[in-house]
């Protein structure tokens, strides 16, 4: 390369993917901004990922471009993203050297990257452990200097073919992104996607949901791809922000987000994310009037979600919804409205389990991250503010339980530890509207239970 400052280009999703073989969740920029891109940079190495780089043509020839000339790739597999593993077969076959693969720790590796070296290290889904970040920069380190000082064949290509001569193309390649850039700008022209997508999540912290939604539609046209290649971090967003938006109407937009859902292959996807979203469309459909069969619907994605991730957030809309058919025209005897009460009465009971194991988690790991918390730095302000709004989820996802199972001293304990613990005023207007609906349905059916359920006020 012209530049004498080594350049590395890491190959990973961004964003927050899911693992579809144990349907867990990553937010992946938490792995490169903590894990990958400080410790390149302190190796006094350029460090970029594909939606970091500003251009106006085809992100896939500057995809190449990178795969070919970078001095490093560090590629991070976790979820086995497709594009990720394209990518390193690539590299593989265009560079014999320099490459490092890395993934978290409960990837189920594929069968043929037996024979390659895979470095781990643990994530939590939302966020990583503080010492984990410290042991995994340190390790990567030695990793980065030991690869970068010596010439062995780190790619499966070159050492089992190994009379194979690395291609030399940059004639051609560098007409390839002259020609690329020749074509019609796209939108958001001199913008890389990774600041097009922080803009749009920044949008959504300050509630101006429009301007989320008119941005995540500007980064998927940019990161192109057909409508089934279409990257599903990003439809996620697009769903939801375009039904918070409420443009025309909040009817309208909730019939458009749920055919953003459609497009990824909602109906048969195994991605908790694509139809848990769902499941919320559906229940505000519903919710709106839209009709009972939206209703079904709404049961049927968070029953999907709530078992493949075993979660509190979908176990605690899946009772609501349960509740809802039991004063719905679907549940047309009582024994069918008691069968539904007595699924969501279980599913309470679930989430109280779920509450009490993610608490004793959070409250561990919040007293071994006190130092980076402390800290005054930027990771440490967004660390405290992740384990708050856990901690104030946790509180009310166990005081909505406890309501709905007629426990009201509990209810008011948690909801009162909840006031306790810093929290933003949406969280609390949504925590005060689920109570308010539950408590409504609940009246209506409460006594078929035994013992009855009767409302406190």
């Amino acid at each position: 390369m012209s530049n004498a400052k080594k350049r590395c280009f890491v190959v990973m999703g961004f964003g927050i993917k899911t693992d579809y073989i144990n349907g867990r969740k990553l937010d992946l920029n938490k792995s490169y901004r903590l894990l990958i891109k400080p410790v390149v940079e302190a190796k006094g190495i350029d460090c970029v990922r594909a939606d970091e780089i500003t251009h106006s043509g085809s992100i896939d020839v500057q995809m190449y471009k990178e795969l070919l000339q970078a001095d490093l790739v560090i590629a991070d597999l976790s979820t086995l993203n497709a594009n990720a593993l394209y990518e390193l077969g690539v590299r593989h076959a265009l560079r014999p050297y320099t490459t490092i693969v890395i993934s978290e720790d409960k990837l189920m590796y594929p069968f043929d990257l037996n024979h390659v070296v895979i470095h781990s290290y643990q994530h939590l889904g939302d966020a990583i452990d503080y010492e984990e970040v410290e042991r995994f920069r340190g390790a990567l380190g030695n990793i980065i200097q030991t690869v970068l000082d010596k010439n062995e064949a780190d790619s499966p290509v070159y050492t089992y073919l190994n009379s194979l001569i690395p291609p030399k193309l940059q004639a051609e390649l560098e007409k390839a992104v002259v020609d690329s850039e020749k074509k019609k700008p796209t939108q958001e022209v001199g913008k890389a996607l990774s600041l097009i997508i922080q803009e749009a999540e920044d949008a959504i912290d300050v509630m101006e949901f429009s301007k989320a939604r008119d941005l995540f539609r500007s980064a998927i046209f940019l990161s192109g791809g057909n409508i089934g290649q279409r990257d599903h971090y990003l439809i996620h967003r697009l769903s939801y922000t375009n039904y918070k938006a409420e443009e025309p109407d909040l009817i309208t937009a909730l019939y458009q987000s749920l055919s953003y859902l459609q497009s990824i292959n909602l109906a048969h996807s195994n991605d908790p994310e694509t139809v848990s979203t769902a499941g919320a469309v559906e229940k505000k459909l519903f919710e709106c009037g839209e009709g009972e069969q939206h209703l079904e619907d709404s049961i049927l994605y968070f029953q999907r979600s709530y078992y493949l991730l075993n979660n509190r957030y979908n176990g605690i809309n899946l009772a609501l919804t349960f509740v809802y058919r039991a004063t719905s025209k679907l549940a047309n005897c009582d024994q069918e409205r008691i069968a539904d009460l007595v699924f969501a009465q279980r599913t309470w009971k679930r989430v109280l389990f779920l509450c009490d194991r993610d608490w004793d988690m959070i409250f561990e790991k919040e007293k071994n991250d006190q130092t980076l918390i402390n800290d005054g730095t930027k990771e440490g302000k967004e660390l405290q503010e992740y384990y708050n709004i856990q901690k104030y989820w946790i509180l009310v996802n166990r005081a909505e339980s406890y309501f709905g199972l007629g426990d009201f001293d509990l209810y008011r304990k948690n909801r009162d530890a909840s006031n306790n613990v810093p929290f933003h005023q949406w969280q609390l207007e949504s925590f005060t509207e689920q109570i308010g609906k539950l408590a409504a349905e609940m009246k209506k059916v409460g006594h078929l239970l035994e013992p009855k359920w009767i409302s406190p006020d």
